[in-house]
């Protein structure tokens, strides 16, 4: 056997199957055979799976240089894709973040809405309209800057469980003050009220002059108001008289006068069911509307809420009696005349007034104040007795007596002039 000469330039070396290739023997067909196998073996190894020819088998393999070439473009297209890779992560995270920014706020605004802190600074005065709910007045509340946002109201609402209690009115609250004191302020007790107290039997002119004081407005609104429709009953005749009814009453300041009106007249008509009226005056053959001027001649007449039965007795005496006598009550002459006072003139009495019971018999046409429930009360339930006069003998202390005879009568008269110098 003997060995093939050394490669004389390392530069270019010799695949491996070529060196193996060169190898002798004595006899062919084993240097065929030794061949042969090499190259199937250098194909293996190679990773060449087909026989492509001597074309493949002759491929040289790649120098040093372009495999350096080769790491280099590796390297550089992992750090291109490292980079691309970082981009995209970023990229995602700003979409991802600024998204959930979003999302945060909107979350936050629905579930944890805008809210002022503290007490606020500042006066405006809201009014609650009868019948508003909540989120409208929640949507108030917010456009005049008194709350952050109406939700927080409406959260504060609900977390005090005063949904059922807010109350129509005036209410003085403060601007940019948190939903929770909105809720506090909103309590009935602190409503912007004015407290206006009508006394029992006050004619209409003068309740129109308490109120207009009390309230800001003009005489004139509350006359005109007085024409409309303020909820009377129909035996009252289209006629406020007697049926304004006298009581301590609180208005918030933006009612109007025609609306203060209508609760004078819904607290008579409440009254008048609570009395059952219509059915009472039914039982003494008269209608509500003379049972209301009855009410009125007692409540102008008597000098106290004792008296006041005796009174309403002396007027269904007179009105019985055959032939009817003259109920020659003062108040209501007085009324006819516009004044007032306690005892007419001879001269009044020749008044042609239809309120002027000296001259005519029966009941004046309505009533002459505005009576309260005592007196209503009084003339339908008079007192038992056969008294057809009275006189009130000493105005100062409230002193009222009361007789059947025409000559006691006189002496009272001359007790009354005693007292009256």
């Amino acid at each position: 056997m003997s060995r093939a000469a050394e490669p004389s330039d390392q530069s270019d070396p010799h695949p491996p199957s070529v060196l193996l290739s060169r190898l002798t023997w004595s006899g062919s067909d084993r240097e065929i055979g030794l061949r042969t196998m090499n190259d199937l073996d250098m194909d293996s190894l190679l990773g060449g799976a087909e026989d492509e020819g001597p074309s493949r088998r002759r491929s040289r393999a790649p120098s040093r240089r372009q495999q350096a070439r080769g790491r280099k473009r590796r390297r550089r297209t992992r750090r291109k894709g490292a980079a691309a890779s970082l981009i995209a992560v970023v990229v995602i995270v700003c979409i991802l973040g600024g998204g959930g920014y979003l999302a945060y706020n909107w979350v936050r605004g629905v579930m944890i809405p805008k809210d002022y802190t503290g007490q606020g600074t500042g006066e405006v005065t809201i009014e609650i309209a009868e019948g508003a709910s909540a989120g409208e007045v929640a949507q108030t509340l917010e456009e005049q800057g008194v709350v952050a946002s109406a939700r927080a109201f409406v959260n504060a609402v609900d977390a005090a469980g005063k949904g059922a209690s807010l109350q129509p009115g005036s209410y003085v609250m403060r601007k940019q003050m948190s939903a929770a004191a909105a809720v506090v302020l909103l309590d009935p007790e602190h409503q912007v009220l004015r407290k206006v107290t009508i006394p029992e039997g006050n004619r209409l002119s003068k309740i129109f002059t308490t109120l207009a004081t009390a309230t800001g407005k003009s005489v004139d609104e509350f006359k005109e108001a007085a024409r409309g429709d303020l909820g009377l009953p129909e035996y009252a005749k289209g006629k406020l008289e007697g049926y304004a009814f006298p009581a301590t009453y609180q208005f918030p300041p933006n009612i109007s006068a025609s609306q203060i009106l209508t609760r004078m007249v819904d607290r008579f008509n409440e009254t008048a069911a609570k009395d059952d009226l219509e059915a009472e005056a039914g039982k003494r053959g008269f209608s509500p509307h003379d049972i209301m001027t009855i009410a009125s001649i007692v409540q102008a007449e008597s000098g106290s809420q004792d008296d006041m039965p005796k009174v309403a007795r002396v007027i269904y005496n007179r009105l019985a009696l055959k032939p009817p006598m003259l109920l020659q009550m003062d108040s209501t002459l007085m009324y006819g005349l516009n004044k007032y006072g306690i005892a007419a003139t001879n001269a009044e009495t020749q008044s042609d007034s239809k309120y002027n019971t000296y001259k005519f018999h029966g009941l004046p046409p309505g009533p002459i104040s505005n009576p309260g429930d005592h007196a209503i009360q009084a003339t339908l339930h008079p007192a038992k007795g056969d008294w057809i006069y009275f006189v009130t003998t000493d105005p100062a202390k409230g002193i009222t007596k009361f007789t059947a005879s025409e000559d006691e009568f006189w002496k009272l008269r001359e007790e009354f002039n005693r007292n009256n110098q």
